[in-house]
């Protein structure tokens, strides 16, 4: 599928959000705008408004794709896991839950909504995740972040970071979509990139794939948005 973002506007896009996110002036519409560093490192996103679908009538997609960079590596994890998975867990720092851990919480909706609050995606040991339907109600699935799951022989760093760059497409009943795909720490050639096979992933979901796409934004979450595709 060849590639409808126009390179050199894209780069351009990308080059500004950065300048904007690390407070020097950047031109947007003939206008000088003054950028403004902020105390954390800022996502870039992109935003984009589907045309002549039909969310009622046409058929809905959904799809994930793994982005060669991670976007958010900020995405905070938690293991629930057997006792190897949570010793693992422990050494590399990710915090982690065993069986008798989730059996305190005695189904409790309140107490499972703010664990699903308190972290951005969980992992759970083959053996685990059977039972955690029986253990917790339905309240990950409700929040949508039901456990991926992580057998014995995956590595568990590799899988946390798998998740951290994987992007989904969903297509609800609103004709805009966001996703990230990048943050303001990175390398432009990383974010440009990553934008590139976000668009070209999202168009290979469309019925009429780009002829699908009305118009593609990209910014940063404290910057202005950057048009990049018409």
């Amino acid at each position: 599928m060849s590639n409808k973002l126009n390179s050199a506007l894209l780069d351009k896009c990308v080059s500004d959000i950065l300048a904007f996110s690390a407070g020097e002036t950047i031109t947007k519409g003939g206008e000088e705008v003054q950028g403004k560093k902020r105390n954390f490192t800022e996502t870039v996103e992109c935003q984009i408004s589907l045309k002549n679908y039909d969310p009622v009538r046409d058929k809905r997609f959904s799809g994930t794709f793994r982005l060669p960079s991670i976007p958010r590596p900020n995405l905070k994890c938690c293991m629930l896991g057997n006792a190897a998975h949570c010793e693992q867990a422990d050494r590399i720092g990710v915090p982690h839950m065993s069986v008798e851990d989730l059996k305190k919480l005695n189904k409790n909706k309140k107490l499972v909504k703010k664990l699903a609050k308190k972290y951005d995606f969980f992992l759970a040991s083959d053996n685990m995740i059977k039972q955690i339907p029986r253990l917790l109600g339905p309240g990950l699935t409700k929040a949508g972040k039901f456990p991926t799951l992580l057998s014995s022989s995956d590595d568990m760093q590799e899988k946390i970071d798998e998740v951290r760059s994987t992007i989904k497409f969903q297509m609800k009943k609103v004709m805009c979509l966001n996703v990230s795909v990048g943050n303001t720490d990175m390398d432009k050639k990383q974010i440009v990139v990553n934008t590139q096979l976000a668009a070209n992933f999202l168009a290979s979901l469309l019925k009429k794939q780009w002829q699908n796409i009305g118009c593609i934004y990209i910014k940063s979450t404290m910057g202005p948005a950057m048009q990049i595709y018409f």
